[in-house]
């Protein structure tokens, strides 16, 4: 320990306002030890989860002895990554040996999967210590993480609110101290939007970029596994350790460069920039609009040359995603029958109507209503008519975005059109709330990288996100940015949400961790 009385050093350092770089620095320095930052974050969840809910389960006595092991593995010289020691979150959506792994559906209830995902195992071997899994909507599908079997999260900053999603539990628990960065998935927008909405920065990389070997599929041609952390120079260690080639993985790509920490520097000098016409019109919260003008001024003031242009397809966007990712799904979950893993309904004739009666009680309301959709688009005499056609629309999106990197570094726009909507505003118009994706599934549908970073408050003082879209591998583009704009403005947004003490009341459905 260096010859330092670690009681001390945690009384002298607020652990839960560290970033994780930081809190990995005075674990190998000795100053703390792994323990005190797992017992931070687990005191900090047990004050925070009665109104929060950024989990569907925590293994406490399992994150104690993978702190012991990781301390161990520290003091021998083995770990010295910048992030060994590090207490993080995983969505509930990739697999965890032994733990369970349940997309926040009642269909997956019991199932603990034999093999961890390849985006987990990546930060484990990093020394990074899984405090439990996060709540999601289920099966990804949704914005608010109002879909969830296990109950809806809550936005850290206004507990009315909802955090955003599908992704929600994970940023709502970057946002309230629950843990020091976690793992989303981002089919349409997953990562970036509920980043936005909880004040936290959150990164959806390349498709192939991060395997996605051990994540339940939603959209397989556009799902991409992510992380979610508290600043720009956190998310590019979190993405180095995420980012690799695997072989288990058909769609993985293999890099040149995954040193993307070197991206951290503060040089944007004639760095172009495009904000897209249609991004910025009609369906735009004001305040949404105002705060991304400012932030478009301090990159000026950088050194950054920002213009608008003409994007082109934003409105064919929304249609032609749901209609491949609807597609998707219902060849994705066609294999949750009650057969094999998860849910089987009690009573039932015959293995047909075992099948029917399974997916009728496992299956939440929004999950049907999209397995229905791709279903339809899928059968004889409408998939010419809508998937194929979706299909040449998902292409000419594409193209519009490559011409438009002709022109431009980086492209800025919202994150989502507003702020985050109250609980329960958002389930009664599903056509509503696919369109508050208008601004992100367009990076999807052309395997495209795309960061959200706080980018300031609205009245309310709920969190505005400004997303900045890349080129393919253009991901060390996207942070330099990033991290420019963030160092600019670092005393604009706080970095953690502190959770009203007028809301320390436990949820009634009795279904969350504790």
């Amino acid at each position: 320990m260096n010859g330092q009385n670690p009681g001390k050093a945690v009384a002298a350092v607020e652990l839960l306002e560290l970033t994780a770089l930081e809190l990995s620095r005075k674990i190998k320095s000795g100053e703390i030890t792994v323990k005190d930052g797992v017992e931070a974050v687990i005191n900090r969840i047990k004050e925070a989860e009665p109104v929060i809910h950024s989990y569907i389960m925590i293994d406490e006595e399992r994150a104690y002895k993978q702190a012991e092991q990781v301390q161990s593995r520290i003091r021998a010289g083995e770990l010295t990554g910048p992030l060994a020691g590090v207490p993080a979150a995983v969505k509930d959506n990739l697999c965890t040996e032994g733990m369970p792994t349940t997309c926040a559906s009642r269909i997956l209830e019991g199932f603990r999967p034999a093999y961890t995902a390849e985006a987990v195992k990546n930060i484990q071997d990093a020394g990074m210590i899984i405090i439990g899994k996060t709540n999601m909507d289920e099966f990804a599908m949704g914005s608010t993480t109002e879909t969830s079997y296990f109950g809806p999260t809550r936005n850290p900053h206004n507990t009315k609110h909802v955090p955003g999603g599908s992704s929600g539990g994970s940023c709502a628990a970057v946002a309230a101290g629950e843990c020091f960065g976690a793992l989303g998935s981002d089919t349409g927008g997953s990562i970036r939007q509920p980043s936005s909405h909880c004040g936290v920065v959150g990164l959806k990389p390349t498709y192939g970029t991060v395997s996605r070997y051990g994540l339940v599929a939603y959209g397989s041609s556009l799902d991409q596994i992510g992380p979610i952390t508290k600043d720009v120079s956190d998310c590019a260690a979190f993405l180095e350790v995420l980012a690799s080639y695997d072989q288990k993985d058909s769609t993985s790509v293999r890099r040149d460069d995954y040193h993307f920490t070197d991206s951290l520097t503060q040089d944007i000098r004639g760095m172009r920039i495009g904000i897209p016409q249609d991004y910025m019109g009609e369906g735009l919260d004001p305040e949404v609009r105002d705060a991304l003008m400012k932030a478009a001024e301090v990159l000026k003031d950088q050194g950054a040359v920002v213009e608008t242009f003409d994007l082109g397809l934003v409105k064919y966007a929304v249609p032609a995603y749901y209609t491949i990712a609807s597609a998707e799904a219902s060849s994705n979950l066609s294999r949750f029958d009650g057969v094999k893993y998860g849910y089987r309904a009690a009573d039932y004739e015959g293995l047909h109507n075992m099948y029917k009666k399974t997916r009728s009680e496992g299956f939440g309301e929004e999950v049907k209503r999209r397995i229905m959709l791709g279903s339809f688009v899928l059968s004889s005499g409408y998939y010419d008519a809508y998937y194929l056609k979706a299909l040449r629309t998902k292409a000419l999106i594409k193209q519009a975005f490559d011409r438009a990197f002709e022109s431009y570094d980086l492209i800025l726009g919202p994150a989502a059109p507003s702020t985050a909507p109250e609980l329960g505003r958002s389930l009664s118009d599903p056509l509503k709330m696919y369109l508050a994706d208008i601004y992100t599934i367009s990076v999807n549908l052309a395997g495209l990288p795309g960061i959200s970073v706080p980018a300031g408050r609205d009245s309310k003082g709920l969190p505005i996100g400004m997303q900045l879209i890349g080129n393919v591998f253009g991901e060390k583009t996207l942070l330099r940015a990033a991290y420019t704009f963030e160092c600019a403005t670092e005393k604009m947004f706080e970095k953690q949400a502190e959770i009203p003490k007028e809301a320390q009341t436990a949820f009634s459905d009795g279904k969350g961790a504790f």
